[in-house]
């Protein structure tokens, strides 16, 4: 199956990737994990063609986004049916945007993005239920100034399964972060989404190449579908 970064690469490149052994799986644990990283308003805006709903919603992903969200739809219904834990993390400011890195690279209103905004809610068709954790974070990765590593050493987890948005931003990081503390890792490459389609392909082949693996939803299904076993 041709991968979804592979129109970007040269023939030296695809050369390196041979010869330097890399995309090699890492694998999957027993006891995952889905994490569904920040869904906000303000992120997956409306389900038109990015360019037509960047008026309202500026840092939204539009269609592609969407089409994430009817993964994750399914891919979470499969998560509670193998009870699996479901978290979601929310992007916000508290108060002040005073210490918001972000701020500093966009030229955009933002006070969209402050704690208590309805933009900042996650979206209705992915509402958080009374079983599922809601991390707040204030940075791009979820490790970063939560305590999420102390309720994945509760539960027992040594598997993340990664869906949402950014691809390149604040799903990237979290994936690295967590293999850097030794978690099994998968990024699923049709349920998450960015705003340049450049910046998603490049991120989802470097997280293949060197730190985690890249599978789509079905094979999250049938994942989530063996546990069950």
């Amino acid at each position: 199956m041709a991968r979804i970064w592979e129109d970007l690469l040269s023939e030296v490149d695809r050369l390196v990737i041979q010869k330097g052994g890399y995309g090699k799986s890492r694998g999957l644990g027993k006891k995952p994990l889905l994490l569904i990283i920040d869904v906000q308003y303000n992120y997956v805006g409306e389900d038109l063609p990015i360019e037509q709903q960047l008026e309202r919603w500026p840092a939204g992903g539009g269609a592609s986004a969407w089409a994430a969200v009817r993964n994750i739809q399914r891919i979470r219904a499969a998560a509670k049916e193998a009870g699996v834990p479901v978290f979601f993390t929310r992007n916000v400011q508290k108060r002040t945007l005073a210490f918001d890195g972000f701020s500093l690279k966009t030229d955009r209103d933002q006070s969209k993005f402050l704690d208590g905004r309805p933009e900042t809610q996650i979206i209705k068709e992915l509402e958080p239920g009374d079983d599922e954790i809601v991390i707040d974070k204030a940075y791009a990765s979820v490790f970063y100034g939560t305590p999420i590593q102390s309720y994945l050493i509760k539960l027992g987890i040594d598997t993340i399964i990664i869906v949402g948005g950014s691809t390149s931003g604040c799903c990237r990081a979290t994936a690295v972060d967590a293999v850097s503390r030794s978690y099994n890792v998968a990024m699923v490459e049709d349920a998450v989404y960015d705003r340049i389609q450049l910046s998603h392909k490049a991120s989802l082949l470097d997280l293949w190449m060197k730190y985690c693996d890249v599978i789509n939803t079905q094979k999250v299904l049938d994942y989530f579908q063996s546990l069950r076993k």
